[in-house]
């Protein structure tokens, strides 16, 4: 993962002031549940929270918390969501109940499979999940949620949550969250915005646009794990309503109880965990070596290296893009001059991929886009030279003159 070619998945490239943060959490070995066993990682945490809120531009009722992934982050929004309908499930449960309706979520079809994992985990099930249309730039469909929600209320479905997403994993696409907003205004419904990976081009001024909307969002992640430099785990969570979060999960036995309760937050209390490792100070070391503008800098020429490649792919006479690159990720599939006899187009795509990283000088993945087979390259390692833009270049030519005989 931290190989400056590795460009297959969002990069999680650890810095070396992020690798020393987590040496000294690891010695310090402070468990981060109340804050009386950890008053300092308590105060450090929600200090970092409030700079990374500004550095985005999120606004300042945001409450943040520090979970490990975007995975639990999002079940955390999804429980949150749950409980805002006044249900009793924590009370009562889910298991027998007759008096229960049929829950409804609400995803586009390129949403992150950890939306479902959520659902699965918090007993929604994979049939109370609806994953909404897309547009030609693969973004949700704010006509097609609008006419979902209306269908399933006459079903007797109970919608309850929608989740949005900036930056999806496929192609990077960024749903129209201030549209969606607006639906989950007229229908009740908690929105919740996924912005695990491309939540961090925010720091840039003119990548700000992309968080419009997210303002009137019930809840937000971000991983600065993903292209912040923090090695992994780090997800930011973020809500406006820290009190029906806190409803889902405190859960508070005697002997955790604390003359201070009353005063701080115990941020125990906001999740499944108790158990909490110090992940704040190395998010804290990051920030504090390369400052705002020194994040700035590295994310534009990862933008700069995403572009460079694009100007390649757009120019070159066997490839094909097969999205937009709002950011640092590139999709594209090979149109080879000559195709081999009984071989599909997927099929040769696949097999170039299975070309590229063979020799193991690059590493790209693939997704598919409707039915169509699309290698991805992800830019977004610190280590990452114009000379290695040039590599993957060079094997990808390599591969596609191996296949064409």
């Amino acid at each position: 993962w931290n190989h400056p070619r590795f460009f297959a998945y969002f990069s999680i490239t650890g810095s070396g002031p992020g690798v020393l943060g987590e040496l000294l959490a690891a010695a310090l070995n402070n468990n981060a549940m109340l804050w009386k066993s950890g008053p300092s990682s308590t105060e450090l945490e929600k200090t970092v929270l409030d700079w990374m809120r500004q550095m985005l531009g999120l606004p300042d009722e945001f409450w943040g918390i520090v979970y490990d992934t975007a995975s639990i982050s999002s079940m955390h929004a999804i429980a949150a969501a749950r409980e805002k309908i006044g249900l009793q499930i924590r009370e009562k449960g889910m298991a027998g109940r007759s008096d229960l309706p049929r829950l409804r979520l609400y995803m586009s079809e390129h949403a992150h499979s950890s939306i479902e994992k959520g659902a699965l985990t918090l007993g929604i099930g994979l049939e109370g999940i609806r994953k909404i249309p897309v547009d030609e730039e693969f973004r949700m469909r704010p006509d097609a949620l609008a006419a979902a929600i209306e269908e399933d209320r006459r079903q007797g479905w109970l919608p309850f949550c929608v989740v949005a997403t900036v930056g999806t994993t496929s192609t990077t696409s960024v749903d129209p969250v201030h549209d969606i907003a607006d639906i989950c205004d007229q229908e009740n419904l908690w929105l919740h915005v996924d912005a695990a990976y491309a939540g961090t081009a925010a720091i840039l001024p003119e990548k700000r646009h992309i968080l419009n909307g997210c303002e009137r969002a019930h809840s937000f992640v971000f991983n600065p794990h993903k292209w912040l430099f923090v090695p992994i785990d780090f997800s930011a969570f973020y809500t406006r309503e820290p009190e029906i979060l806190k409803q889902a999960f405190s859960l508070v036995p005697e002997y955790l109880r604390t003359a201070e309760d009353h005063e701080v937050e115990n941020l125990m209390d906001y999740g499944i965990q108790l158990g909490r490792r110090f992940r704040a100070l190395k998010m804290w070391f990051v920030l504090r070596y390369f400052g705002v503008q020194g994040i700035q800098e590295r994310l534009r020429y990862h933008i700069q290296l995403a572009q460079e490649f694009t100007a390649w792919v757009d120019a070159h006479p066997q490839l094909e893009r097969m999205a937009p690159v709002p950011f640092s990720t590139v999709c594209f599939r090979a149109l080879p001059l000559k195709l081999p006899e009984g071989m599909t187009l997927n099929q040769f795509n696949e097999r170039l991929l299975e070309e590229i990283n063979r020799p193991r000088e690059v590493f790209l993945s693939h997704t598919k886009l409707g039915d169509d087979y699309v290698l991805r390259a992800a830019f977004g390692n610190l280590r990452t030279r114009p000379e290695d833009l040039e590599i993957l270049k060079k094997t990808i030519d390599t591969a596609l003159n191996t296949l064409q005989g």
